[in-house]
């Protein structure tokens, strides 16, 4: 029997859009329903003003959020890097706020949100700036060689590693859904231990798990990821297959 689906909220990486999860779909698996959000400033949302506040991105997200529930029983959350704290504040929003039972969070390539983050790039020159991004990123995209799409796009770079390099929890309070710590095995850039700081946040169940590949490990193979968490949705279900993309 197929699984009932449970929608899957995914929040991406600094800079990056809602479409950078197109990939996935092919591979993912039944009871999977990928529901990614899309924040203002970025794709079909380019002329809205990007947010620099993670209060303000929670705000403008719970909409969508709710629209992707309705009809389904619960929902689980997935976000990477600047995407981990979101996912990890909408849950907060989605236990406070509504009535949708939050099944799963799912954090990845981030250190615990009580870490707190001491550089300061959002400020700095633009080469400096994309240098220092690249730095503490891990990557620098192609799309930064452009002169035209850097123009278009650095507003929006640098809001969103604003909102990162300023978040702080906006509660005390832990979340009552069960959160599993995701990392690239390989991640050069955050270690173990501050990534299992995030059996901080829950009252519910921790599991800290890496997969294979570093800090953008989910761009690489995410059918691993995919299976990985439709087991945790559908844990009497069976392990599901897919292909891995390449």
């Amino acid at each position: 029997m197929t699984p009932e689906p449970v929608p899957l909220l995914c929040l991406p990486y600094a800079g990056a859009g809602a479409s950078v999860f197109a990939k996935w779909h092919p591979l993912t698996p039944p009871g999977v329903l990928l529901a990614p959000l899309q924040l203002p400033g970025r794709e079909e949302r380019t002329d809205e003003e990007p947010l620099r506040e993670v209060a303000e991105a929670v705000r403008a997200l719970l909409p969508a959020a709710e629209a992707a529930a309705a009809g389904h029983r619960r929902v689980a959350l997935f976000g990477h890097s600047m995407g981990a704290v979101l996912a990890f504040e909408l849950a907060r929003a989605l236990e406070e706020r509504t009535e949708i039972p939050v099944a799963h969070v799912y954090v990845s390539g981030s250190p615990g949100p009580f870490h707190g983050r001491t550089e300061s790039a959002a400020d700095l020159d633009d080469d400096a700036f994309l240098a220092a991004v690249e730095t503490f990123a891990g990557y620098r995209h192609p799309v930064w060689e452009v002169a035209e799409f850097r123009e278009l796009l650095l507003p929006m770079l640098r809001a969103d590693v604003a909102m990162h390099e300023g978040y702080r929890p906006l509660s005390q309070a832990p979340v009552e859904a069960p959160v599993t710590c995701l990392r690239g095995d390989a991640d050069a850039l955050v270690g173990a231990g501050d990534a299992a700081e995030w059996g901080k946040v829950t009252t519910g169940a921790f599991t800290y798990a890496e997969l294979p590949g570093g800090h953008m490990y989910l761009l690489d193979a995410p059918g691993e990821l995919l299976r990985l968490i439709a087991a945790d949705l559908h844990p009497g279900a069976g392990a599901p297959t897919g292909r891995e993309a390449r």
